[in-house]
């Protein structure tokens, strides 16, 4: 597939973030996955002359973090980043930068080495003959990092190597997991996902991931099991009550919903232990899951999670949105029409007040 867009550039435009809106009601872009794999190939198979491919995926890459409704710093803007760092083209400073500040999380978390990849003094010198629109951003934020140096720059391009080898046998197995995944190829994802496990101790960090991974994959009465056998590691009461919550989640997620309740109970007993919980977001999100699994559920234990939920949400503050909506749902579930008609105005005044924060 890659040999096409290197023989034929007018092909390019197949790799361009396009805007779509998926059956979710969010957008998302179009052609993502399909330069993410043109990406990984270019990567295992660099060759001088795909520089200008490499700029066209790296722009493009810059625009979907731009328009992204959920931003992030993503492992191809990153990749796309490095392999345009590797050729150390001066004039790609300017790239570089489109990037850095495409959103908050690119502006944070995206090495401001990319920028000096030709080298410190030569991008210094060649940033302030140039007549470029961004050259005074670009002067001001580099004078801001005199912590960069030549010797610093070719460090970090040598850790650029090995967090994008160009074997994929040297390559993170985790990463090719979450590559899996973004493409779209579940099955493959849960293969080097059972390889990667294989004997490996099931110690916190492990567990952790297994349950993070299996959720990804949908597999979530794995990922329940995983986050069950987490349940030792807890040592803080926060830890315990944080634990059980997540547990809750995922045993919901899997339609089991009697386990979900036992652990939401455990929850509450932890929480009982953390001082001015109903102040903070795991007390919020205790609320929040009750009235999940009161929709979730049928019959006596949808009414006795709507109860409890409705029985904590008096005592909890600034409960968001989505739990007024989730409590108004769930009241109407199990039949109590007072308290969803109540719980819906509470959603509809939160949501008048969030209508009206936005348009000031």
């Amino acid at each position: 597939m890659t040999d096409r867009y290197r023989e034929s550039p007018d092909l390019w435009a197949e790799l361009c973030y396009e805007k779509a809106t998926g059956d979710d009601g969010y957008d998302y872009d179009r052609n993502a996955v399909r330069r993410a794999q043109v990406l990984w190939s270019l990567q295992y198979d660099r060759r001088p002359q795909d520089l200008p491919l490499l700029r066209w995926l790296a722009r493009q890459e810059a625009v979907c973090r731009r328009e992204a409704p959920f931003q992030g710093l993503t492992d191809q803007i990153t990749l796309a980043g490095a392999l345009v760092a590797e050729h150390r083209q001066v004039e790609d400073v300017w790239l570089q930068w489109e990037i850095k500040r495409a959103n908050f999380d690119t502006w944070c978390g995206y090495d401001g080495e990319h920028l000096l990849a030709a080298g410190v003094r030569a991008t210094l010198d060649f940033v302030r003959e140039s007549g470029h629109p961004d050259r005074d951003e670009v002067l001001e934020y580099l004078a801001g990092r005199s912590d960069i140096s030549e010797e610093g720059v070719t460090e970090w391009a040598e850790r650029q190597r090995l967090t994008f080898p160009d074997d994929p046998a040297d390559e993170d197995p985790l990463t090719l997991i979450e590559r899996a995944q973004f493409a779209g190829d579940r099955p493959r994802a849960r293969e080097l996902l059972d390889q990667w496990a294989a004997g490996r101790t099931r110690d916190r960090d492990t567990l952790s991931t297994l349950r993070y991974e299996l959720t990804e994959l949908g597999a979530f009465a794995e990922a329940a099991a995983a986050q069950r056998d987490s349940l030792a590691f807890a040592e803080s009461a926060w830890d315990r009550a944080s634990a059980w919550h997540t547990l809750a989640e995922l045993e919901r997620q899997a339609d089991h919903h009697d386990a979900a309740w036992a652990a939401l109970s455990e929850c509450r007993r932890a929480l009982a232990d953390v001082s001015g919980w109903t102040e903070v977001g795991l007390g919020r999100m205790y609320v929040e899951e009750l009235l999940r699994l009161a929709v979730a559920a049928d019959g006596d234990l949808a009414a006795r999670a709507f109860t409890e939920a409705d029985r904590q949400a008096r005592d909890v503050p600034r409960l968001p949105l989505v739990v007024w909506q989730s409590a108004a749902e769930a009241a109407a579930k199990v039949g109590d029409q007072p308290r969803a008609e109540h719980y819906a105005r509470l959603r509809d005044e939160e949501r008048r007040r969030i209508d009206h924060e936005l348009s000031d």
